[in-house]
């Protein structure tokens, strides 16, 4: 990731990305300069907008388990979705290869309730492991 990491925002809640509640994966004007790589070195999926490093989401892997950690977005691209399509591009992309997710971030966390095409990327034994999250 980019070398001032220490300018990003890590998200804790829905509402610090999307303005609100609703966490829907919008594409951004920019689509098309939107790019998610996996840098496998860095446990970090990261998403570059024109080039430049937007978003992160920090992970670790457990044989075909993917924890997503954190997910972190740089202050200009906070509040257009980027996380949101970060996560999206992230299940998809772990649907296709037969992985499943556990969640520990809590922005992860509240977009997967409110996107349950992606239960099925979940890991039954631990789909959820934010604290606000298990009263549900």
């Amino acid at each position: 990731m980019a070398s001032n990491t220490e300018d990003m925002i890590t998200l804790t809640s829905a509402e610090q990305d999307s303005g609100g509640a609703n966490l829907s994966a919008a594409t951004p004007p920019d689509a098309e300069d939107f790019v998610i790589t996996n840098n496998s070195a860095g446990g970090i999926y990261e998403a570059t907008i024109g080039g430049r490093t937007a978003a992160g989401l920090v992970y670790s892997e457990v044989g075909s388990r993917v924890i997503l950690s954190a997910t972190s977005v740089f202050p200009e691209f906070r509040g257009k979705g980027v996380a949101g399509r970060l996560l999206g591009g992230v299940f998809d992309e772990l649907r296709r290869q037969g992985k499943t997710a556990a969640v520990t971030c809590p922005f992860a966390t509240a977009f997967v309730d409110a996107h349950p095409e992606y239960a099925d990327v979940l890991d039954p034994t631990f789909p959820r492991s934010h604290p606000a999250q298990r009263a549900h």
